[in-house]
């Protein structure tokens, strides 16, 4: 069965855990996710089964939105309240300073990832190798922080909502608030990832991938045999010669391919749909 979803992914199992839940359910034993969630985190997650865990990367996945709440004065290695060391009480800030912590954030990004986070080291999660007490050495990364909003704040705690590029750690973001309200900690005490993208949770409803594909779709001019059985196909038997990658409706199934003056490629050569 091919099969794109948007499953709801709860709080307390990781992300493999939950995939084979949903394997079970549908009787499939071949999925895949795309995004990872670690098991703190709840929320939307894009599953793919049989063919389609291949389409992840021609789908539109970004940016992504998340709801998060923070509690300022929390300290915690995992910068959310499942290894909460030691709390301070903090002094209450005014409204106005914590939308303007927030919207400090937006824009470009450099910072240090969280140890206990779904980054991968040598094919290792990094938070299963903290939580087996090894040393985690992560490198800075890069994001792109489109638009924060706060939510509510009942001190100490802010609940609010970032709409960010992909690979963000809203966790030391909010770590970054709590910082530039002149505090030492602040730790989530939930993480709701809303969307990635153009997809959100609508009860697991069957995704039609022929609108979900985040590429230009294409004309094949020439004998469709040479598509289904793999032949070299020719630049001038497209509609479209322009160089990039496209998809191609084939009927019962589609074709991506990517065009360029040497040579037409073949990235997915039938897929089921």
């Amino acid at each position: 069965m091919n099969r794109l979803i948007v499953a709801y992914k709860p709080s307390g199992i990781g992300s493999n855990k939950f995939l084979y839940t949903l394997k079970r359910k549908y009787g499939e034993k071949k999925a895949g996710f795309a995004g990872t969630l670690d098991p703190f985190a709840k929320g939307v997650l894009l599953v793919g089964f049989g063919s389609y865990t291949k389409l992840f990367r021609f789908l539109n996945k970004t940016p992504k939105r998340y709801r998060a709440t923070l509690w300022l004065g929390a300290k915690s290695d995992t910068l959310d309240s499942e290894m909460i060391e030691k709390v301070s009480i903090v002094p209450e800030q005014k409204l106005s300073a914590v939308e303007e912590a927030l919207a400090s954030l937006e824009g470009a990004l450099e910072y240090e990832p969280p140890i206990f986070s779904a980054k991968r080291i040598n094919g290792q999660r990094a938070y299963d190798l903290a939580r087996a007490g090894k040393e985690v050495v992560l490198n800075k990364i890069n994001s792109t922080i489109y638009e924060t909003k706060l939510v509510h704040y009942a001190h100490p705690f802010v609940t609010f909502e970032a709409t960010v590029s992909e690979g963000t750690y809203i966790r030391s973001l909010g770590l970054m608030v709590a910082k530039k309200l002149g505090y030492e900690a602040g730790s989530l005490t939930m993480l709701e990832r809303l969307n990635e993208g153009q997809f959100f949770y609508e009860n697991e409803r069957a995704i039609d991938i022929k609108k979900a594909l985040n590429i230009p779709q294409n004309y094949y001019l020439g004998d469709y045999d040479n598509i289904r059985y793999g032949r070299v196909l020719a630049l001038e038997d497209f509609k479209v010669q322009d160089e990039g990658t496209y998809w191609i409706d084939n009927g019962d199934f589609i074709s991506i391919v990517t065009l360029n003056a040497a040579a037409v490629k073949y990235e997915l050569g039938r897929i089921a749909c």
